[in-house]
């Protein structure tokens, strides 16, 4: 989480750190509030003053987790060089999803929002506004001539993604996804939408 914390209640960002101690030590289900309020050191009151239970702790995860996407977003809202935009974009989430507690969460967070619909619904406005940017990037880039123009790039675009949140998965056998794996992956990723 790296969200401006001067935004969020301290004892609201204590509690959260917490969750997500507990989430990646234990896993979202094996977790109750009482270890999340004992890793935060606070009471059960405490914790409840400021979140309703531990579903409203893994939403405001999953919202923090929204507001990191941000830069990815901008970063594709468009672009001057589309081509550059992909590879820079390839490199920093390869490196966002490389980091294990970010590849495990997503996996707590994926797994909730299967059985959680609010999960699901800021699980699924992260993803999409992510996806939207990366089809104007890929239709920006495609009328440039630069990509080709894809019949339907959503497709391409989850497509994309899912090569890039697999390798920070496979990453979790060992520390973090090798240079050699990002280079390979983005090689494989942009030659595959270069007209």
């Amino acid at each position: 989480m790296h969200e401006t914390e001067t935004s969020i209640h301290p004892r609201k960002l204590e509690i959260t750190q917490a969750a997500v101690t507990c989430f990646l030590e234990h896993g979202y289900h094996q977790t109750g509030v009482r270890d999340i309020a004992k890793q935060a050191g606070i009471s059960l009151d405490n914790l409840y003053n400021h979140f309703k239970g531990k579903d409203a702790v893994l939403a405001f995860i999953a919202d923090l987790e929204g507001k990191e996407l941000s830069g990815f977003i901008k970063l594709l809202s468009n672009p001057d060089d589309p081509r550059a935009a992909m590879e820079q974009l390839i490199d920093q989430n390869a490196a966002y999803v490389g980091r294990p507690d970010n590849a495990l969460l997503g996996v707590e967070i994926l797994t909730e929002a299967l059985q959680n619909p609010i999960i699901a619904e800021i699980s699924g406005a992260n993803q999409s506004g992510l996806i939207d940017v990366l089809v104007s990037c890929l239709n920006k880039g495609a009328k440039s001539g630069i990509f080709v123009r894809y019949d339907d790039p959503r497709v391409v675009a989850c497509m994309a993604l899912d090569a890039l949140e697999e390798l920070g998965l496979r990453g979790l056998s060992t520390d973090k996804p090798s240079e050699h794996a990002i280079r390979s992956i983005r090689s494989h990723i942009i030659s595959g939408l270069e007209a």
